[in-house]
């Protein structure tokens, strides 16, 4: 297990996505945010492919409520 973790918002697609993924194959846990549950499932998918660690929390950071469940 990796002690490194980050947290990347919009990583269900694009450069979010494509953040994650490096992050992932760098060494870290990554916690994937975003609005749609599905594309985040697909990218935890291909990080625990890949060996890596990833955990899924949809999230919508234009509500606050959504951001400190995110944060809890």
């Amino acid at each position: 297990m990796t002690d490194k973790v980050a947290l990347v918002t919009g990583a269900g697609t694009g450069v979010g996505k494509a953040a994650a993924l490096g992050l992932a194959n760098a060494g870290y846990a990554v916690v994937l945010a975003g609005r749609r549950k599905g594309p985040l499932d697909e990218a935890a998918a291909q990080i625990a492919g890949s060996g890596g660690v990833a955990l899924t929390v949809p999230t919508d950071v234009t509500d606050p409520a959504s951001v400190a469940s995110l944060f809890a």
